[in-house]
């Protein structure tokens, strides 16, 4: 006959346990890995091609620094870069070139074919300082 104690063994059920827990973090783990990955940008990086005729077509333009390869993004969300003046005439699709060791940024619109903006860069400095008027 059965006789119920009111203990439970949980040595008994403890692989169980930590099956179920181990089942759950992976579930938790792939469903945040999946979120990123969908939420992540679908344009790919920008290569080395691009960066090499968007420095021809910038070089055009304007007198570029030499000996030097630029970091260049692109302006997705200007509204979200308004507060900052060098992007007060950014829109989106623009590109910023950024040359480090010459300390100079760059804001190009491959659109209108037009330099945009020109500012000192503060290396170390996430904002692009902007004392130099806009190139139009």
């Amino acid at each position: 006959m059965w006789h119920y104690t009111g203990m439970i063994d949980f040595k008994k059920y403890l692989p169980i346990i930590l099956f179920g827990l181990l089942i759950g973090m992976g579930a938790t783990a792939y469903y945040f890995y999946h979120q990123a990955a969908v939420l992540a940008p679908n344009r790919p990086p920008i290569g080395q091609e691009e960066v090499v005729s968007l420095m021809a077509s910038v070089g055009k333009l304007i007198l570029l620094p030499e000996g030097e390869t630029p970091t260049v993004a692109t302006v997705s969300n200007p509204e979200k870069l308004k507060d900052q003046e060098f992007f007060v005439n950014a829109k989106a699709g623009d590109k910023v070139l950024i040359f480090t060791n010459a300390q100079k940024a760059f804001l190009y619109s491959p659109t209108s074919n037009r330099v945009i903006n020109v500012a000192p860069l503060s290396v170390g400095s996430s904002n692009v300082a902007t004392t130099t008027n806009a190139y139009r």
